[in-house]
């Protein structure tokens, strides 16, 4: 149950804001506009690129944002220890005052901001439960990173990103043991996807972990932007880019559509469900030999 034709724009590029501007451009949509935008970064640790969202994207993304007209812009996270030192340690929360970003940390919800989802035939045995601001969110942005995942996850891309709009121990609940116990654990990070949909997803590929991960791993320059508004296809897209860059074995051996998180978040119509839903365009002339390499890769599905 795949969802048409979905539009993935690669940038070939080293310079984190003009993957940023470029790629989003390349889109030629404008969801923002008028809008309250949330961001969802990449923040589960403080760890440097592709550890955490560099800063350096961060900030460019909140530029494009206010430029294509938003309303307001808030960036909402939950990270693995403290969300709030997480932030500190980046140094990201003066910078984000200073562009007028409000801050919306997890942490301080109350319970009845963790809506309880219980979705037909899912692998979560009770269900679980989803951050009420991504939910009522006008337009969310997320971005995320381009990295391999060592504890079962196999990648962490922009499916896996949103892991951090469930609650965690801090907050009562056992979501994270049930899901990092779970043989279906790769199932169930499609399936936290139902609720909810990004307008926009970035991926910063500059570096990446080709191995490792999530936090720190074997480090490779892919020197690559990606955007789309298709969870399924970017991460398609990102795991042919390690397939190019040469990664560990759970990378190369499977074929892209057969990688569980790709391959239920498919049959859940959540997005691309094979390489002929997806569209790949290059954001400008340099980044044309670049994309092709990668759409060989991906059109062996």
């Amino acid at each position: 149950m795949g969802s048409g034709i979905n539009r993935v724009v690669l940038v070939k590029t080293d310079d984190r804001r003009q993957g940023v501007r470029a790629s989003i451009k390349a889109l030629k949509i404008n969801p923002v506009k008028g809008k309250d935008v949330l961001i969802k970064p990449n923040f589960n640790t403080a760890d440097p690129v592709p550890g955490s969202t560099h800063n350096d994207t961060l900030i460019a993304l909140v530029e494009e944002t206010w430029k294509m007209g938003a309303k307001s812009v808030s960036l909402g996270e939950r990270s693995f220890p403290l969300t709030r030192e997480v932030m500190k340690q980046k140094g990201i929360l003066p910078i984000l005052q200073k562009m007028d970003v409000r801050v919306i940390d997890f942490d301080d919800l109350k319970e009845k901001d963790w809506v309880e989802f219980k979705p037909e035939k899912s692998h979560w045995v009770k269900g679980f439960r989803i951050a009420r601001p991504i939910l009522e969110s006008e337009c969310l942005i997320s971005t995320c990173c381009l990295k391999t995942h060592q504890f079962g996850g196999v990648f962490t891309m922009s499916l896996k990103l949103h892991v951090g709009v469930l609650p965690t121990s801090r907050h009562g609940y056992e979501y994270m043991r049930q899901l990092h116990s779970s043989p279906h654990q790769r199932k169930m990070i499609a399936e936290i996807n139902m609720p909810f949909r990004p307008q926009i997803v970035v991926l910063d590929g500059i570096e990446a972990f080709v191995d490792g991960g999530p936090a720190t791993g074997k480090r490779a320059r892919g020197e690559v932007f990606l955007a789309s508004t298709d969870r399924v296809a970017i991460d398609a897209t990102g795991v042919a880019i390690l397939k190019l860059m040469g990664s560990n074995e759970n990378i190369m051996k499977p074929k892209i559509f057969e990688q569980e998180q790709i391959f239920r978040a498919g049959e859940l119509g959540l997005g691309a469900a094979s390489p002929s839903e997806i569209e790949l365009i290059p954001g400008d002339k340099t980044s044309q030999e670049y994309r092709n390499q990668v759409a060989e890769i991906l059109k062996k599905g």
